[in-house]
């Protein structure tokens, strides 16, 4: 019983020391760890507890997100047919029932014209009539200004024309799709959804899918998901855009007492620290400080501010508690950005234990360090 008792005041005398001499082994860094030096005058990192009362004002703060910026063009209605442009071909077909044509040989009554290509500057070449401008005509209105041509000098001349749509008649959808290629336009009001359902719809892999078109030189962007809720941002195509598919590119680290370490990918337009936490499996039971739930972020230097619209440092840390009513509200108001660092506290409970185990085990005695928070 007295050696029992000594090694209990050895053990005592360890633990005093141990506390105030180090850090105690874990996992994850404790949130006075983190916040201490906040309150020192050289302090390169500001501290913002997000509460009810914090929260308007911090989502008043410059947009910080280092995800590229894209624009996007809104939803104009197009002609329901097809427009010719230049690269196009057209067949022609003529008739003629007269008793002498230019057009005609001798017993013939119909003549082909097969494979005429519309030039750069939008025109066709024709036997007799020259030069005829048809771009940016429906097929209807072209054939009726190659027949007005050709009655000049056969006023019984009748015209049919086809139409083939050439590279300025056709989009290209490149990637993120069932079955990607070069489509022709059958009408000058197919929008970028009209486009992905004739590939096949989108791929099933990517995380929150981000459209992009490009047009004469430019890129858009826009993800799916509020394409397809806002119709009018549903874009008409022009010949020539190029449209593809990928996963969103942001993302958040999630670090510490969480059930997931990692780095986490925005499965929507918008995550909240509430849903970061959900993403990564929730908190540790054992060892998470549910009142220690840090947003680390980086600003650029253009939004720093000398008042309150905005951080007055470049490094800031946002604070949670998620043991108050209010702080679960605020955590689901609150925006997580891209390359944000969540970091999950470990709870002071967890150190003092595992401290306590350690020492024990060192003089045979067994527990664990559960048992003891």
């Amino acid at each position: 019983m007295t050696q029992f008792a000594g090694k209990v005041a050895l053990i005592t005398a360890c633990l005093s020391i141990l506390s105030a001499c180090s850090d105690p082994p874990g996992g994850a860094p404790q949130a006075g760890q983190i916040l201490s030096e906040a309150s020192q005058k050289d302090a390169n990192y500001a501290v913002y507890p997000v509460t009810r009362e914090t929260l308007p004002l911090l989502a008043s703060w410059p947009r910080h997100d280092r995800a590229r910026q894209y624009g996007w063009i809104k939803r104009q209605s197009g002609p329901s047919s097809q427009v010719i442009a230049p690269g196009d071909v057209i067949d022609l077909a003529i008739w003629d029932n007269g008793d002498s044509s230019l057009l005609m040989e001798k017993g013939r009554k119909t003549v082909e014209m097969k494979g005429i290509r519309v030039t750069p500057a939008g025109e066709v070449f024709l036997p007799y009539v020259d030069q005829v401008y048809i771009a940016n005509m429906t097929p209807d209105r072209a054939r009726a200004v190659v027949q007005e041509k050709f009655s000049a000098i056969s006023p019984t001349a009748q015209v049919q024309l086809l139409h083939t749509p050439g590279r300025e008649s056709s989009v290209d959808l490149i990637s993120g799709v069932t079955t990607p290629g070069s489509f022709p336009l059958p009408d000058r009001d197919v929008t970028v959804l009209g486009l992905i359902a004739m590939g096949g719809g989108i791929s099933k892999d990517l995380i929150n899918p981000q459209v992009r078109l490009s047009r004469n030189g430019k890129l858009y962007g826009i993800s799916a998901n509020k394409l397809m809720d806002e119709p009018s941002l549903d874009t008409t195509l022009a010949g020539g855009d190029k449209v593809y598919l990928e996963s969103d590119e942001r993302y958040f680290l999630s670090l510490g007492a969480a059930n997931k370490e990692s780095q986490v990918f925005f499965p929507s337009d918008q995550v909240t620290v509430l849903d970061a936490a959900s993403l990564v499996g929730g908190l540790s039971a054992t060892r998470a400080n549910a009142k220690g739930v840090l947003i680390l972020r980086e600003y650029p230097s253009t939004s720093i501010r000398t008042d309150e619209t905005g951080p007055k440092t470049n490094r800031v840390v946002f604070v949670f508690d998620l043991k108050s009513a209010d702080g679960l509200f605020s955590a689901g108001e609150f925006p997580v950005q891209h390359k944000d660092l969540v970091l999950v506290t470990e709870s002071s409970v967890v150190g003092t234990a595992t401290i306590i185990s350690l020492i024990y085990e060192a003089f045979g005695i067994v527990i664990r360090a559960e048992d003891l928070t």
